[in-house]
């Protein structure tokens, strides 16, 4: 059997996503494909996108995380879910030490539309591919709008060359199950004879390194 490198698929998006959208439907969908292939799925605890991810999971019968945070003083953060129902939880002590553990122990980002929580969580990733670039997690952008956002960002931004090769946009389940596969064949191809983080920096242990 061929090794695999990616476990664990994180879902980022729209906590106020309806089951009757198509938003809810396609995290549901792409989550359910998911795990038919036996990925695990974590999210954040929460409604909506995050909520879909764990239903479409649990209806392959796929082993799903939460990485939940209880605000007592963020009135404007929807907080755990109690129809969110997943195998396991992983409680935080605030939303920025929430959203780095939910990074942490995915090994590739779904992200979908979303609001400002979604920015955050997917502007995170980004800079943590490009620092870590060779050693990165990827991610993957759900959605035609995402062409014209990551063009905009492009364009008005100050890019350094390998901020483009650490995502791709997709607008189906399918698409998505197979850029995870266009990814785990880039990490197999990774040549450590030529990585300079293999070959100078071998005895340190990144945190965002698989």
């Amino acid at each position: 059997m061929k090794k695999r490198y990616i476990n664990k698929i994180a879902f980022f998006g729209y906590a106020d996503a309806k089951p009757t959208s198509d938003l809810y439907k396609e995290a549901f969908e792409t989550a359910k494909l998911l795990a038919q292939e036996h990925f695990s799925i974590v999210n954040g605890g929460g409604p909506g996108v995050m909520e879909a991810s764990s239903r479409g999971a649990e209806a392959a019968d796929g082993a799903t995380l939460a990485v939940t945070f209880y605000p007592k003083d963020a009135p404007g953060f929807e907080g755990r879910y109690v129809k969110n129902i997943v195998d396991r939880e992983i409680v935080t002590g605030n939303y920025v030490e929430r959203m780095f553990k939910l990074l942490e122990v995915a090994d590739i980002y779904v992200i979908f539309r979303g609001g400002t929580g979604t920015i955050s969580e997917f502007a995170t990733a980004w800079v943590l591919a490009r620092l870590y670039y060779g050693h990165h997690k990827p991610f993957i952008l759900f959605g035609d709008h995402w062409y014209e956002v990551m063009s905009t960002l492009q364009r008005s931004f100050l890019m350094r060359g390998t901020e483009e090769r650490v995502y791709r946009i997709v607008t189906t389940p399918r698409e998505v199950l197979d850029a995870i596969l266009q990814f785990e064949n880039e990490i197999e191809a990774h040549d450590s004879e030529t990585c300079d983080v293999c070959q100078n920096r071998a005895d340190i242990k990144y945190k965002y390194h698989r």
